[in-house]
């Protein structure tokens, strides 16, 4: 019995020791690591390449804004146009959120247009057609003075493009990208407003894009 009990309290000890080591190695890998910090989406951050960064996406769509607002299709409008959204193509290098441009727009322009635009919520179609459906088959309660015959149509498209020019070599790596975006009239397809960023990096070493 105390031949058994001195080895159980070695691998006892030795299980103990593995273990006290383990802790060690874990706690100076979460000191050693970097920790996570809050930054500035409008500012360039200490692991931007050249592509399109957060600082970017804010000075386009910043722009974008003011400009839509003061274009005649908006400003001088007797009423207020319904606008619907189009996809934003990307024909550069970088792999990007393409819907975000669209939805940092649309959200600031809901915020700060004040009755002058409204957007079409297209995406949304599927339950907007299933709870009229429902509201005219009376299985819902419905204010007859909101009711339409017809669900909105768009007066105008919004889109954005971005195109990109990128040149390599043993000095680093430079980036051009020209942001476009611009409204359209869907009955005579007339471009009504477009407005224009030009921006161009060079960098010593590229980083990678997800």
């Amino acid at each position: 019995m105390n031949h058994l009990s001195g080895r159980n309290y070695a691998s006892a000890k030795k299980l103990y020791v593995v273990l006290a080591a383990f802790l060690v190695w874990g706690c100076a890998t979460v000191e050693e690591g970097r920790p996570v910090r809050r930054v500035d989406p409008s500012k360039q951050t200490r692991m931007a390449g050249t592509g399109v960064e957060s600082d970017n996406i804010r000075e386009v769509a910043d722009k974008m804004i003011r400009s839509l607002l003061s274009s005649p299709a908006i400003a001088r409008s007797p009423n207020p146009p319904t606008i619907a959204l189009l996809p934003v193509i990307n024909n550069t290098r970088f792999p990007i959120n393409k819907k975000i441009f669209i939805t940092i727009m649309k959200a600031r322009l809901n915020s700060q247009a004040r009755g002058r635009m409204y957007f079409l919520a297209r995406e949304e179609m599927k339950a907007i057609e299933a709870e009229r459906a429902l509201k005219r088959s009376g299985k819902l309660d419905s204010d007859p003075r909101r009711q339409r015959s017809r669900v909105a149509g768009a007066d105008f498209f919004l889109t954005g493009r971005l195109e990109g020019h990128s040149t390599a070599g043993r000095g680093g790596v430079s980036d051009y990208i020209v942001y476009t975006f611009k409204m359209i009239d869907p009955e005579s397809s007339v471009e009504v407003w477009e407005d224009i960023v030009e921006v161009k990096k060079e960098g010593l070493d590229d980083v990678i894009y997800r």
